[in-house]
């Protein structure tokens, strides 16, 4: 079978858990009340997906020597998330496994690059349970991002301009790097001057 040359693979399937139910029960995801099978769940597409389709890509971007991985992560996983632990774990585990990556493609001798994005509120249908639809949905959209410097949403062009960036030649000496985009929220205090 002729395996299909590869040059860029992104790695972006993801879930969050609070899509559940799971085991019938609503979608816990603290340290104390998550179950079992949830944590599962988010690890299963999150970590899982991304180990695969790292171990694919090396393989297939292999006989080239060359290519460009690109794993999204999430702001999460860089920091905890007490409400949200099996989805800031699986992003942490994606963070460090890019690195992983980028120091085995190197060590093989091969012009592999594995990177990470770490987006933060990024207006995608994944807000969806947490903003919902009623009338106040404009204030819960506002109250997500108070605490972001830029005030607002990301969006998901803002994330793939900074893929197509990553998988270009422009990043060609770009390995096991990790590039938030987050509004600045990672960067410190929103606080103005005077405030």
């Amino acid at each position: 079978m002729r395996q299909i040359p590869l040059d860029v693979l992104v790695n972006n399937a993801g879930i969050t858990g609070l899509e559940g139910p799971f085991d019938g029960l609503p979608p816990a995801h603290d340290p104390e009340n998550a179950s079992l099978t949830a944590w599962r769940a988010v690890h299963a597409v999150n970590t899982d997906g991304t180990f695969l389709g790292c171990r694919y890509a090396i393989r297939a971007m292999g006989e080239k020597g060359t290519g460009s991985i690109i794993n999204i992560s999430s702001r999460s996983g860089l920091v905890g998330i007490p409400m949200a632990a099996a989805y800031a774990a699986s992003k942490a585990a994606i963070r460090n496994h890019t690195k992983s990556v980028a120091l085995y493609c190197a060590g093989q001798g091969l012009a592999i690059r594995c990177n990470s994005i770490h987006p933060a509120a990024i207006m995608t249908p994944m807000w969806e349970p947490m903003l919902g639809d009623g009338p106040d949905r404009v204030e819960r959209e506002a109250a997500m991002v108070a605490d972001t410097p830029m005030r607002r949403f990301g969006e998901a062009s803002e994330v793939a301009a900074l893929a197509v960036m990553l998988a270009s030649d422009e990043a060609a000496y770009m390995t096991g790097a990790e590039l938030t985009i987050d509004g600045g929220i990672l960067a410190g205090s929103a606080a103005t001057p005077g405030s």
